[in-house]
């Protein structure tokens, strides 16, 4: 699979990287500084061979959490460019070489590029999304896919419900990064419970043929989502008479689209 360029400002480039099965992290290159940041590193192999291609080296490592293809590059990445791992707090002691840690609602500038720092728990505990304002572009880990939400692996339902909240209050032109390609198995299980959403439907047959291509489907835009993803649509009402739960709460509507997706 290609790593595409994403054009995101007049003086940012965001390379995204395809590693191991299907995990993706990301470049940014504030081009007025010449600063590089990468968000999560799953393969430092596939990510140093990116920086050479574009003779860059790195200064900021970005994670979004602790799981291991998630910062697996870390040590590697440190030890070849010094460049300085950032990082929840939750997580400190559970991600290598963190010299920073950051909390909700925290503001970050990296060269010229200001970040937002947005806790989102349910994946894990200390899960936490990077949105750059200037780029509108959030990169959001295991939290949002494309079309899909992370497995409850230490948070709970209400805890993703509520994250789910903080995503779907950035602009929706926002376009989404998410950490794997995971967007057909996520359509399928959409489909199944808005058989009857043409915005759906479209985005179904759009995402077979860009896999048929071995093309990816990430990023994405938010505003899409908002269309298509079923764990962002829980609290509309014709998504809960979609499924039977017109008379359920929005977080009761939520985890039970949680429920049902781990069991599809």
């Amino acid at each position: 699979m290609q790593s595409p360029d994403t054009a995101a400002s007049t003086s940012a480039q965001i390379v995204q990287v395809a590693c191991l099965k299907d995990n993706y992290c990301y470049l940014v290159n504030d081009a007025a500084t010449g600063t590089t940041i990468v968000i999560d590193t799953p393969d430092a192999s596939a990510i140093e061979q990116q920086l050479e291609q574009r003779g860059w080296s790195l200064d900021y490592i970005l994670t979004t959490h602790h799981h291991w293809d998630h910062i697996d590059g870390h040590e590697a990445l440190v030890e070849r460019y010094g460049c300085q791992v950032i990082g929840p707090k939750a997580n400190q002691g559970q991600i290598p070489m963190m010299e920073r840690t950051v909390e909700h609602n925290e503001s970050l500038l990296l060269g010229e590029l200001a970040c937002q720092v947005l806790a989102t728990p349910g994946h894990t505990l200390g899960h936490t999304v990077y949105y750059f304002p200037d780029l509108a572009a959030v990169f959001t880990g295991d939290t949002l896919f494309s079309m899909g939400c992370g497995r409850l692996f230490e948070g709970t339902a209400q805890q993703m419900w509520e994250s789910m909240q903080t995503l779907k209050a950035l602009p929706a032109s926002t376009q989404v990064f998410c950490g794997h390609e995971y967007t057909q198995a996520n359509a399928r299980f959409a489909i199944s419970l808005e058989p009857d959403n043409t915005e759906l439907q479209a985005r179904v047959a759009q995402v077979a043929l860009l896999r048929e291509r071995d093309l990816p489907t990430v990023p994405t835009l938010l505003s899409l989502e908002l269309q298509t993803n079923p764990f962002l649509r829980a609290d509309l009402p014709h998504f809960k008479a979609a499924i039977g739960m017109s008379d359920q709460s929005s977080e009761t509507v939520f985890t039970e689209v949680r429920r049902r997706k781990d069991n599809f």
